[in-house]
């Protein structure tokens, strides 16, 4: 009787993909394991996967919501969530950039124009300034 199996590991991290119907979105990278083996003669394909996520923390999100909140003349009452679109707010390219730059004032951080290009959200711009602050610790 013959036997086969294998195991592989891919890892992939998307820009712009939302992690699900979690409350809080960002990016992540998917990890997805495949595993094939023989199963009385006939190959078969086991898959499953998870995602894995950094969310930035709480502060940091606040205080991104008030930076677009102000850049974009938002009244108080309205509502930002992490998943809040910065298009859906009403930001043209413009607002974009300059609340990107608002983000790098306040964070003393230097974004990227390949990144700043990819934030979409009120998360991203958190998690980004997350990951920058953090490598600006252990440089």
């Amino acid at each position: 009787m013959a036997s086969v199996s294998a195991t592989s590991l891919r890892l992939r991290t998307p820009l712009k993909q939302p992690l699900g119907s979690s409350s809080v979105e960002g990016r992540g990278s998917i990890v997805k394991l495949d595993s094939v083996g023989l199963t009385k003669g006939f190959p078969s394909l086991k898959s499953s996967s998870f995602r894995v996520c950094c969310v930035a923390k709480p502060e940091t999100v606040q205080k991104v919501c008030e930076i677009v909140r102000k850049q974009l003349a938002l009244p108080p009452e309205s509502q930002l969530t992490p998943e809040s679109k910065f298009s859906a707010l009403g930001a043209d390219s413009l607002d974009t950039v300059e609340i990107v730059m608002n983000l790098e004032e306040e964070f003393g951080i230097a974004v990227e124009e390949d990144d700043s290009q990819n934030i979409t959200t009120v998360q991203e711009a958190a998690d980004m300034i997350e990951k920058l602050v953090e490598e600006k610790g252990s440089a």
